[in-house]
């Protein structure tokens, strides 16, 4: 059972990130050590030959991240990214992107996790991401 609840975590994101109500990205689910989050297509996050840009794949695995952290340690608003690696396989489509997000080890002072992306309807992997997250004392 998750330690934060979908509303808990939107809350804190967009108090605490703000950037995160520009990019409209948003939580779906949240489960013991999983989330999903969803980033809605815009035109604006288009780079030229017509792809999402990757700053915007990369907020919104990070966004995934945090809440998969949060779910298992609670409300630590102070547990930041350390390393966030992507792996871009290919292009997204016009469409919504999701992410998938879990977590492979949780210890007391590091979360390491991956997260997969995907377009929309689709079932191929657009981006694959490893991330560390580092949690302060508690």
């Amino acid at each position: 059972m998750s330690k934060i609840t979908p509303a808990e975590f939107e809350a804190i994101a967009k108090h605490r990130v703000p950037i995160v109500g520009y990019l409209g990205i948003r939580i779906e689910e949240i489960g013991h050590g999983t989330a999903t989050a969803r980033a809605p297509y815009r035109e604006e996050f288009l780079r030229p030959g017509g792809t999402v840009a990757g700053p915007v794949l990369m907020a919104l695995a990070d966004f995934a991240m945090y809440a998969a952290v949060l779910s298992r340690i609670g409300k630590v608003e102070l547990a930041v990214t350390t390393n966030l690696n992507i792996n871009f396989l290919r292009r997204p489509g016009r469409k919504d992107v999701l992410a998938s997000a879990r977590l492979i080890k949780l210890g007391k002072r590091l979360a390491v996790g991956q997260v997969d992306l995907f377009s929309d309807g689709e079932d191929d992997l657009i981006a694959h991401v490893t991330s560390t997250y580092s949690i302060p004392p508690l």
